[in-house]
């Protein structure tokens, strides 16, 4: 990729800012044209609803600013592999590209689980690319489960 220019650290941003309000630490960005349009971190504690991912949140918002269900040629960045839920959404909203940092091999929808876009029914693949700052999104979820433990 030329002039690749990764949108990670606004995600972990948003993750550790879910973390300070006591969320699971997961962040998400979308961006269109190299310009971040939506950001989000976990919400589900905070607006008592289970579907209040980073990532539904962010395409909610990017849907808004766009004016558009479909999020043609945008981009996501998020910290955790998405679980089978965003990974619909991902789908629905037609992602063009999702890139995200740790895996999930207990709750994922991508590389792990149903692996959602590879199922013959879903209706769009984005381009996937995992382990995109993997380490520092790792850390922040172990520092988060370990306070709580």
């Amino acid at each position: 990729m030329t002039g690749f220019r990764s949108h990670m650290e606004a995600a972990l941003a948003e993750a550790r800012d879910a973390a300070a309000r006591g969320e699971v630490p997961v962040g998400a960005v979308i961006v269109r044209g190299g310009e971040v349009i939506a950001s989000a971190g976990n919400r589900m504690r905070e607006l008592t609803d289970p579907t209040a991912h980073a990532e539904m949140l962010a395409i909610r918002a990017a849907a808004a600013a766009l004016g558009s269900e479909r999020l043609t040629g945008c981009d996501l960045y998020v910290t955790l592999e998405p679980c089978p839920a965003c990974a619909g959404a991902i789908a629905a909203a037609r992602i063009a590209r999702l890139y995200y940092g740790a895996a999930d091999p207990k709750s994922g929808g991508v590389a792990h689980g149903p692996r959602v876009f590879d199922h013959p029914q879903a209706h769009h693949t984005p381009e996937v690319y995992g382990g995109i700052g993997e380490a520092e999104a790792a850390a922040i979820l172990k520092d988060f489960f370990k306070a709580r433990r």
